[in-house]
């Protein structure tokens, strides 16, 4: 049917295709079909898997034409939306680009070696929560003493390839802190005329509680981060995670590439930004672009071998 269609008088291109998987689904004709047809290189491929059993998701990752395995059912219409807006610019940007050929595409980067740099991270990272149980203990029981609320701030981030996950960190704010964002707009250390509301950043921010005070200039608010890269959330090393509402402003032609990469306790820009008190959003873009392009594990040690306090992040999110 898609053949029809693309081959019609109307020019018809859709913007993806969802496939309804099944246990019987049988891949290679449309895989034959998807590598012969040049039109639909920059159309995304999404495998739809609430009817399939766990046990045989391994079937479908196999496939390499397949760009992201969804349950529709878990999905909001917001968040699928901003998915396959991300992987139709991303997979357009890599066709359009005179430094990559047809075959360089998302595929690619999904299937370059990273078992080594998953290894490393789930071995990193359970013994560093190991070895700071005494240390969480006595974060969690501070944080209770002082506020009523949560221990844990949990929030919304875009990983790579636009993955919503929930991020986990200590709380150091007021409770529903972020409510507060856009009454403090005018007091954002970043230019949102000269450079978009994408971060956002405030000198001594009210919403800190003492406690949290204390956890962010320790960096140790970062520790439950560990259990997000235990999970496979993120990596030690990679692009900042970030908010939603700072990442659907990235999602353009021009930046999508940063959401190639694993999002990252540390990473790139952390280095590069020694020295300076304050660095601008377009330099934070483009270094993550840099990572995306280089990242893998070598490249990884590098940057934590360079890198203050390698596995905690020294900036505040």
């Amino acid at each position: 049917m898609i053949r029809r269609m693309l081959h019609s008088k109307s020019g018809f291109l859709p913007d993806v295709i969802i496939l309804e998987v099944k246990q019987d689904t049988d891949f290679r004709d449309l895989q034959q079909f998807l590598a012969t047809d040049t039109l639909l290189a920059g159309v995304p491929v999404i495998a739809e898997v609430s009817e399939l059993p766990k046990e045989s998701f391994k079937r479908v990752k196999e496939c390499a034409f397949i760009d992201e395995i969804l349950m529709l059912k878990d999905q909001s219409k917001s968040a699928l939306i901003r998915k396959i807006g991300f992987l139709k610019k991303v997979k357009q940007q890599f066709l359009h680009e005179k430094s990559f050929s047809l075959e360089m595409s998302l595929h690619d980067h999904k299937s370059r070696p990273t078992y080594i740099k998953r290894s490393f991270d789930i071995l990193v990272s359970s013994s560093l929560l190991l070895l700071s149980s005494p240390v969480l203990l006595l974060v969690m029981a501070a944080i209770r003493i002082e506020s009523k609320g949560p221990i844990f701030y949990i929030s919304k981030r875009a990983g790579r390839g636009y993955r919503i996950f929930n991020f986990f960190k200590f709380r150091t704010m007021e409770v529903d802190a972020d409510k507060k964002v856009e009454s403090m707009s005018h007091l954002n250390q970043y230019d949102a005329v000269t450079e978009g509301p994408v971060f956002f950043k405030v000198d001594n921010d009210p919403r800190i509680t003492k406690v949290g005070n204390f956890l962010r200039k320790t960096s140790l608010d970062e520790l439950p981060q560990l259990l997000n890269v235990l999970k496979g959330d993120m990596s030690l090393v990679g692009n900042r995670p970030l908010p939603l509402y700072e990442a659907a402003s990235l999602t353009t032609d021009q930046w999508a590439k940063r959401f190639m990469a694993p999002a990252g306790i540390t990473g790139l820009w952390q280095i590069k930004k020694r020295g300076k008190k304050d660095m601008s959003v377009a330099e934070r873009i483009t270094l993550d672009i840099d990572y995306a392009d280089r990242y893998g594990f070598f490249y990884d040690l590098w940057i934590m071998a360079n890198t203050p306090s390698a596995l905690i992040q020294s900036s505040n999110a």
